[in-house]
Parts: structure tokens; C-alpha cells; sequence
């Protein structure tokens, strides 16, 4: 039988279904990671992602394919981690656009929403790199066009697109040196796939997700009791306007300034959230309504919610400066704020934050120019996209590029709170390029990378994300990697070593006595960072 449109009742069970499927994969899609150090979270992102906008979609009660598509956009943009994450957003975001005004959708239709969802990808990566989840989901889209100019069956569409995609997926493999020497095919491209496998194969099936067991949301790292007494405003109130009629964003800022305080406004073309601190959310809401259908409110008394909330009650005054950073370890934690951190979310190479968790932490930091350190080449574009959905509000925010956490301290240091915005960017730069930094971590399988034959457990020093030695031998390797750091940057003149949660001190004692009688020149810092997976952290410059 043809299946000949869908519905939105049909395409919430798609979604559904897709991520369903991709949620019970994602661990063998981690282990496609081309790199074998324990980072391979592509599916793990791709999965979270993915549910989040289920659970957006879960509150929708229209059959409607556009506010269900809008949902998809929506949900996905609150809850993208990583890079895998956010291009998988940007797909959903062109993909819903494309469906607007769409009760219904047909062939033609599919097959404009993913164009548009590859457009939108594609727009979103500075440079986008063939052989990854873009060429996937071009080769889905040019397959769908095709398709649409032959038959009006969705059913016969979805089957050659899927038939294709998995084609192309297979020929990623050579399209990209690391992964045709890894001999494993691109991990977000096949996540894609999982998507729409389960999505077309798998929606007449029953299927319930347990949110709560794959929820992997930070918390921050700490936060202040507030007190029952001397609250100005009560009830702190949260909701999403969809916006369905013009207004002034001007009027709306003025308007609730009037009415609290700790106000917060994040927009999106068809789409505002408020924050506000208020004594009257009735009136709030009723002003809202003016403006479009009202989603996801929460309203909560802060007196009785004491425990659980940031003091408000002595709002400080706004600072010039303040500073968001990612990282996870006790000890490079409490340096982050010893160097003058606001907000310091915990999260790294296997834990990914949403762009949700660093909204979150974007309100909290009261400050007119907020820099955000995400210390990690993966949390970078879940970073800008928080950045550009705050862009219309009174925090001027500023990404830096910093992808060790010793490029993070190292643009800490070079700051100034009394040069200026532009003086302080360009130096916090400079200092990010004149980083060295290293790490010593273990592999979680075998593989070939270069000229390394790596065997399972070995351990690797990697050097400015390269690899450049192996070795069963973890003060070997340790040694090794300092060794080539220096061998490369004969300028240096600092080096510091930070050691995690798996090494003895006595251990790391060896490797700094070993540093100050190989380099007597040299002046070396010892630090316990109590990070997991990286056995050493090294900077040097």
C-alpha cells in the first residue's frame, strides 16, 4: 500500500521512532570514533540531541506537521551538545523551515525540508569537510529530489533514499585518510542513517523512551543558598512566546523592567523566552498573549524553593567582565575560579554540555562582556550557537576558541580588567596561539593512526591533537610527550603539569624531577587537576 502523505500524529511517531533507534545505537556509534582515546561521543550527542527535541515534541498536542517540525527545530536547538549535536540541530532547523504551513506534507515537500536541512547545515560549519555527515545528508537530499520528480509514494522515496545514503555512507570511508586508515565509515553520517532508518522501518512499532536514563545534564559547579527574607520579587517565572503577531521588542524590555528584575530575553525568529523575577506573572502572562501562544511555564515561589536557587535577593551590580568556562577535574575547577571564573560548567571530552547548560550559565553571570573558554574543540559550536541565540540581548557574549584547557588559562592570565574589550580579545588571542599543550591518555582499542600501530590500553601523548608517541609505559610516554614539546618550542620557558585523578602523587613527583634535572632552564609547576581520562595535562610556553 502507498503511502502517499504524512501527517503530524505520523510524524511525531517518525521522530519518535528515529530516536528511538538512534538512543539503543549510540554506543556503537561512539565507537566509530576515528581518534581511539575515550572521546568517541558522536552518538551519545547525536542521542541527546535528538531526545531533547522528543521531549519538546511530547508536549505538543496539535497533529499539525508545522508546529510539530517547529518543535523538532526547537527542541533540538535547547539541547545540542557537541559538534555532531549542533550540525544535527542545524539539519532539524532547515528541515522545519521548510515545512512551514504545512498541515500535511507529501514527496515534494520531504524533499524540500531536506534541501533546506542540508542548506542550513552546511551554512552552520566555517569550513565544511566532505566525507562527514554533510555529504550524508547532501546525498539524502539530492537522492529525495530525485525520488520526488518520479513517484508520489513516500514509502518508495524513503527506501531509496535510505538505500543511498547508506551507499554514500559506506564511501565516506575513503573520502577522509583517518577514516579509510581507521577502516570505519563516518560516525555522525551513520547516526543520520539510524535516524532515518528507525524513523521510516520502525514508527508503526511500539516504542516509550526513558528520558531520565539518558539524561546527562551538568550542573554548575556550586551555587549559593538564598534566604527566605528581603526577597524583591517572589516568583521566578520562565515560558516560551510563539510569536504569531508583530511586536516591539523595545516595548516588551520596558514592559518587564517595570514589572521584576534578573530579566532575561532569548530570541529565536518565531520563538522568545522569558526569564523574569516578578511579583505579579499573572499580568506577565496576560501581556504575552498579545504576542503568540504561550509553551513550557514554570512559575516557582523562591522562598520555598530556597535550597535550590542563586541568591537574587542582593542583586550585585553589573560588572564590565565576566567569565564562562568548561571543565572537569576538582582542581582545574577551583583554578578556573581562582583566576576569575563566574561559572564554571562541568563538562569535557565525554560529557559535552548543551547549549541549554550554557544559556543557563550565561543568565547567571552578571556581566555586560561575558567570555566563554569552552576548553574543548567539541563544545565550541554549542558555545557559538548559545552566543547567537543570546545575540539580542543586553550581554555583548564572546566566544574564545580555546580548545585545551591550557589554552584557557593561558587567555585568562592575559587578561586585563582595565584594557579594553577589543585590547583584551586580541591578547586573550594571541595568548591562545602561543600555547603548547599536551595530554597522556589511554587507548580504548586497536587501530592504526600514521605510522603508530596502537594496541589496546597503550598510551598515547598526543601533542597539539596530534599523536606523537605510544608506549605500554605511562612515565614513558609522559616523558616522550614533553620531550617533543620542547624539541619543537626550543623558546620555552614555563611548562606546567597537571595531573589527574588516576595518577599518585609520587608518580607526578618523578615526572616534574625528571623535567628539572633534563631541562634545568625550565620553570615547572606541579598541579593536581583531578581530571579523569587525561593522565597528564601539559602546557609549556
Amino acid at each position: 500500500m502507498k503511502l502517499l502523505m504524512i501527517d503530524g500524529n505520523k510524524l511525531k511517531k517518525f521522530i519518535l521512532a528515529g530516536a528511538d533507534k538512534l538512543n539503543k545505537n549510540k554506543d556503537k556509534i561512539d565507537a566509530l570514533n576515528v581518534f581511539p582515546v575515550p572521546d568517541g561521543d558522536t552518538g551519545t550527542n547525536m542521542s541527546l540531541t535528538v531526545l531533547s527535541a522528543v521531549k519538546e515534541i511530547s508536549n505538543i498536542n496539535s497533529s499539525n506537521v508545522q508546529d510539530i517540525a517547529k518543535a523538532l527545530s526547537y527542541g533540538s536547538l535547547k539541547g545540542a551538545r557537541g559538534n555532531s549535536g549542533v550540525i544535527l540541530s542545524q539539519l532539524f532547523r532547515g528541515f522545519s523551515k521548510a515545512l512551514d504551513g504545512k498541515n500535511i506534507i507529501n514527496t515534494k515537500d520531504i524533499a524540500l525540508a531536506f534541501e533546506k536541512a542540508t542548506e542550513s547545515a552546511y551554512k552552520a560549519v566555517m569550513k565544511p569537510k566532505e566525507g562527514t555527515i554533510l555529504t550524508v545528508a547532501k546525498a539524502l537530499s539530492e537522492k529525495a529530489n530525485e525520488m520526488s520528480k518520479k513517484t508520489d509514494d513516500l514509502k518508495e522515496m524513503f527506501e531509496e533514499v535510505i538505500n543511498y545514503g547508506n551507499t554514500i555512507l559506506n564511501k565516506t570511508m575513503h573520502m577522509l585518510p583517518e577514516l579509510k586508515q581507521a577502516g570505519v565509515v563516518d560516525a555522525g553520517g551513520k547516526g543520520l542513517l539510524n535516524i532515518l532508518e528507525g524513523a521510516f522501518f520502525n514508527s508503526n512499532k511500539s516504542i516509550s523512551i526513558d528520558f531520565n536514563s539518558n539524561s546527562n545534564e551538568n550542573q554548575s559547579i556550586s551555587k549559593a543558598n538564598i534566604t527566605n527574607t528581603n526577597i524583591k520579587y517572589c516568583y521566578c517565572t520562565e515560558f516560551f512566546i510563539n510569536t504569531e503577531n508583530n511586536y516591539s521588542e523595545f516595548e516588551l524590555k520596558e514592559f518587564l523592567d517595570e514589572m521584576g528584575d534578573s530579566i532575561v530575553i532569548a530570541s529565536e525568529e518565531d520563538f522568545i523566552k522569558i526569564h523574569i523575577h516578578t511579583n505579579n506573572p499573572g499580568i506577565i502572562l496576560e501581556k504575552a498573549l498579545k504576542i503568540g501562544s504561550l509553551d513550557n511555564i514554570k512559575i516557582e515561589n523562591m522562598q520555598t524553593q530556597h535550597t535550590n536557587l542563586i541568591n537574587f535577593n542582593e542583586k550585585k551590580s553589573e560588572k564590565e567582565f565576566g567569565f564562562i568556562s568548561i571543565s572537569i577535574g576538582d582542581g582545574l575547577n577551583s583554578l578556573f575560579k581562582d583566576f576569575g571564573v563566574d561559572y564554571v560548567i562541568e563538562g569535557g571530552q565525554t560529557m559535552n554540555p548543551s547549549t541549554q547548560d550554557i544559556l543557563n550559565a550565561i543568565e547567571k553571570v552578571n556581566a555586560k562582556n561575558i567570555f566563554i573558554l569552552p576548553n574543548n574543540k567539541n563544545i565550541i559550536l554549542a558555545a557559538k550557537q548559545a552566543s547567537e541565540i543570546y545575540k539580542n540581548n543586553n550581554k555583548n557574549i564572546i566566544v574564545l576558541e580555546t580548545s585545551t584547557i591550557p589554552q584557557g588559562y593561558s587567555a585568562l592570565m592575559s587578561f586585563l580588567n582595565t584594557s579594553s574589550l577589543n585590547e583584551n580579545i586580541n591578547n586573550m588571542k594571541k595568548a591562545i596561539q602561543n600555547t603548547v599543550s599536551g595530554q597522556i591518555t589511554f587507548a580504548i582499542r586497536k587501530t592504526k593512526i600514521g605510522n603508530f600501530d596502537i594496541k589496546e590500553n597503550d598510551f598515547l601523548s598526543i601533542l597539539e591533537g596530534e599523536i606523537c608517541s605510544t608506549s605500554n609505559s605511562l612515565k614513558l610516554a609522559t616523558q616522550n610527550l614533553i620531550d617533543e614539546m620542547i624539541k619543537k618550542n626550543d623558546n620555552l620557558s614555563i611548562i606546567c603539569i597537571y595531573y589527574g585523578i588516576d595518577v599518585a602523587e609520587e608518580n607526578a613527583n618523578e615526572i616534574m624531577n625528571y623535567v628539572e634535572e633534563k631541562y634545568p632552564n625550565l620553570d615547572i609547576e606541579l598541579i593536581n587537576g583531578g581530571q579523569p581520562l587525561y593522565y597528564y595535562i601539559i602546557s609549556a610556553e
